[in-house]
This record gives C-alpha cells, sequence and structure tokens, in this order.
C-alpha cells in the first residue's frame, strides 16, 4: 500500500551539488508555529546541512518563515533544529561522515501519512564541476531526444 505524503518542499539544488547514495527518513522537533508554517509552505531548504554532535543530529540552515497568524510564540526562523533517528542509524551516520567526503543534505519535507512533519535526508558525497557538467549535458542530450521524439509522432 502506498504511503500518502504531502510534499512541503523538497531540495532541487542537492541533486545537482551531490551524488546521494542513501536516504534516511527522520522527525524533526518542532514548535507549534513552526509547524502550522510549514502547512503553509513556507520553508527553504537551500543550503542547509545536518550534523552530528554528541549523538544527536542537528540540522542547519533551514529556514521556515514565521507563521502569518503568529505572535511572540514564533521563534528564530534559522535556528538550530534536531532531527529523530534510530541509535542505530545514528551510529552508522556517525561512521559514514567520518570517511572522506561524506555529509548530510535535507532533501525534502513532508507530511507523513499520519500528519507529522518529516524530513529525508540523504547521505551525499559532493560533486566536482565536470560531473555537473556533464549531468547536464546528460539532461539536455534527454530533452533533444524526447522533443524530436514528440515531434516525428507529432508528424504521422
Amino acid at each position: 500500500m502506498p504511503r500518502e505524503e504531502k510534499l512541503i518542499a523538497s531540495n532541487k539544488k542537492a541533486y545537482h551539488d551531490y551524488f546521494v547514495d542513501e536516504t534516511f527518513e527522520a522527525g524533526i522537533v518542532l514548535t507549534g508555529t513552526e509547524v502550522k508554517s510549514l502547512r503553509e509552505n513556507k520553508t527553504n531548504l537551500r543550503d542547509s546541512f545536518a550534523t552530528i554532535r554528541k549523538g544527536e543530529v542537528w540540522l542547519h540552515g533551514v529556514h521556515i518563515s514565521p507563521y502569518s497568524h503568529g505572535n511572540r510564540s514564533n521563534v528564530r526562523v534559522d535556528r538550530e533544529r534536531k532531527l529523530l533517528l534510530r541509535r542505530s542509524e545514528i551510529r552508522y551516520l556517525i561512521g559514514k561522515t567520518k570517511e572522506r567526503g561524506y555529509t548530510l543534505v535535507p532533501l525534502k519535507v513532508y507530511l507523513s501519512a499520519n500528519n507529522l512533519v518529516k524530513i529525508e535526508i540523504g547521505l551525499a558525497r559532493g560533486k566536482k564541476l565536470y560531473d555537473k557538467r556533464e549531468a547536464i549535458a546528460e539532461r539536455d542530450h534527454k530533452r533533444d531526444v524526447e522533443r524530436s521524439l514528440r515531434e516525428r509522432t507529432k508528424g504521422e
């Protein structure tokens, strides 16, 4: 049975800048007004990352705008937020991120089937400039092939 989830925000730039090897689903510790702001799709994942400190995973650089009907209970928009993962997953991520070149990148934020805010983080390796150029060339070639196929079937 497919999971029903409502996408709030995605980090498309992460797939351009990194090779994503594995993904993990994590809960995120939020305040009430942050959840309401997320439901209004007022978040930005660009330039965000996750770190591991003292056996806990922390999310940095995620911008969640203040809730429009909020009051003094609104919190700082760029504060660090704790991610909730299983202890075994955290141990695995500690080992992987100590390897050279691996980092934790948030890929998307969504509401799960039971209305909990979840974040998908990816264990990623940075792309070099030539890798990015290669990916762009491959995408352009694929687009050209699809366009020519469409034109060919349109003429029939």
